[in-house]
Order: structure tokens, then C-alpha cells, then sequence
């Protein structure tokens, strides 16, 4: 590996962005070979990287590959990585990724369920994430309240919130009556609470919030709550290319919906009736030797 800045070795080791990694050096939190890092440092293989107190060395290999994950989150879960409140995070239920780590494409809150994807790779997700590519969110919303075509159209125009004028690109009327009156809506931007800040602004209140859509990936209607499911290699490279990303990507086909550790459970079931049948076999011919003496 050739020298390089600091903010691009972190961020292929899954630390981070590079504009993230860049703010983190501007406020002293990172060292390198314990001297704090200033923008435009380098490094090469063999120097101490001291990232928010944790030491990672720097070595002479490829990149990581890009790897995406879908979860489907259910309500009750934070998107932080440790919660000083104790809650259940969503990195509890995924699978493991060796030298790199996964980092959340956005966030959905406590009272969101739905797509939330996860990459290996900083960059991919500050792409995915920055609001200059335009990466569409789409939405299906549960209303409680009379919603009227006047809302409507104020809704895909502009709505006034305390951070800036918002609006929908598109809302489309999901069916239902009274109080299960479902909408789907999409977003091009990931401020905090912003859909439900929207309808609220109407004098409307989301009863129920999931998002379906990220960019061109869908949550598959087979895929439960709580479960993963890994992008295969096509589908990896889609979603670099949608935001002019080139992407290192292995030979890594997708793999099944599974539970907190996905591929582990089934290989140790497979083992365990692997050495039961052997040991059935193993009686049955020692059984059938007796019998014949």
C-alpha cells in the first residue's frame, strides 16, 4: 500500500466517511502514531492509528470488499451503536465482518420499522446518504385525521418546519378507512423525524411509520422482522454506480433471511445431525453384530 491520507484508510476500514473522518481529525479525536492527526496527514503500513481511543495498525493488504445488508427493523430498536439507555440497537442482530464494521445508511427512530441498509463501506454510505444524489426514500405512513387534496398538494409543494421548507416528491394513496388510512410517500432527504414532521405540520398524526425503499433496493416482502439478508454482487454494484461509485466487490452471492447470526445457526444444525447420524449408524451395526453371534 502506497501512502496515503488518513481519512481514505480509515474510511475503507469501515471507520466512517471521509467528510466524517475529516470532522473527527478537526476535533483532535484522532492520533497517528500518538501525535493528533491533522487534516492532510498520511500514513503508511506499520503506523498507530488511535481512533476515539481504539489503536488499529496499519497494514500492507487489499481493500476490504463492499459488502450491503438489508434488515428489517422492527419498532423498539435505536440505530446507535451502544445506547447509554440500555435499549436494544439494531447492531445486536448482525452478522459478523472480520477486519471492517457495518455502518447504517441513515437512521430510522425508535417508532420506525422497515429497510434500513448497512455497508462495510464509509463512502458508499455517505453517498447513499448526502443530499447532492438526490437517493430517494419511500415511505408508507398510517394517518389518524381527515386528510383533505389541499394538504395534499401543500404537502408535495412546500411545508414551513423549523429547520427549512420540506416536501414530498410524491404521495400516493395506500387505501384504508378512518383510522388504517395508509399513504406512501417518498423523500429525497434523511432529516431527523422528517416525514412525521410533515403530516404534524398538517394537524395529522402518524400512527404508523415503515419505510419500503431505499434508492432501487425494496424490503422484501419475505424477509421478517429482526432478519438480514445480504445484496448479492449485481445488486452491490447497482447501488455504487447509482451514486458514481466504482466498487470493490467480491465474488459474494446473497444469502437467505436468518436470525441474529445469518449462516451460523444452520451450519451448526447440519453438524449436530451430521454426528447423530453417525453415531445411529454406528449402533445399529454393532446391534446387528451381536444379534448374528
Amino acid at each position: 500500500m502506497a501512502v496515503e491520507r488518513v481519512q481514505k484508510v480509515l474510511s475503507r476500514m469501515g471507520f466512517g466517511s471521509r467528510r466524517e473522518i475529516e470532522r473527527w481529525i478537526e476535533q483532535g479525536r484522532i492520533k497517528i502514531n500518538r501525535k493528533t492527526c491533522a487534516l492532510g496527514d498520511t500514513v503508511e503500513p506499520g503506523d498507530w492509528i488511535h481512533v476515539n481511543d481504539k489503536r488499529v495498525i496499519v497494514r500492507e493488504e487489499r481493500p476490504a470488499e463492499t459488502r450491503v445488508i438489508i434488515y428489517h427493523k422492527p419498532e423498539g430498536e435505536v440505530c446507535t451503536r451502544n445506547d447509554p439507555e440500555g435499549r436494544p440497537t439494531v447492531f445486536d442482530k448482525l452478522p459478523k465482518t472480520g477486519r471492517t464494521r457495518w455502518l447504517s445508511v441513515g437512521r430510522l427512530d425508535i417508532n420506525t420499522s422497515g429497510l434500513l441498509l448497512l455497508t462495510t463501506n464509509g463512502e458508499l454510505a455517505h453517498r447513499l446518504m448526502h443530499p447532492s444524489h438526490q437517493v430517494e426514500r419511500e415511505y408508507a405512513v398510517r394517518v389518524s385525521g381527515t386528510v383533505t387534496r389541499d394538504m395534499l398538494r401543500q404537502l408535495t409543494t412546500e411545508v414551513a418546519l423549523e429547520d427549512g421548507p420540506a416536501n414530498f416528491d410524491d404521495i400516493q394513496d395506500g387505501g384504508g378507512e378512518g383510522y388504517n388510512h395508509w399513504y406512501y410517500v417518498v423523500i429525497r432527504e434523511g432529516r431527523k423525524r422528517e416525514v412525521r414532521r410533515l403530516w404534524e405540520a398538517m394537524g395529522l398524526r402518524v400512527s404508523r411509520l415503515i419505510r419500503v425503499r431505499y434508492g432501487s433496493i425494496i424490503l422484501p416482502r419475505s424477509l421478517r422482522k429482526g432478519r438480514v439478508r445480504e445484496l448479492d454482487v449485481d445488486a452491490v454494484r447497482q447501488l455504487g454506480e447509482s451514486v458514481g461509485l466504482d466498487l470493490e466487490i467480491g465474488d459474494r452471492p446473497a444469502t437467505p433471511a436468518s436470525g441474529r447470526r445469518p449462516g451460523k445457526r444452520p451450519q451448526l444444525k447440519r453438524a449436530k445431525k451430521t454426528r447423530l447420524k453417525k453415531k445411529r449408524g454406528a449402533f445399529k451395526r454393532t446391534r446387528s453384530a451381536k444379534q448374528g453371534q
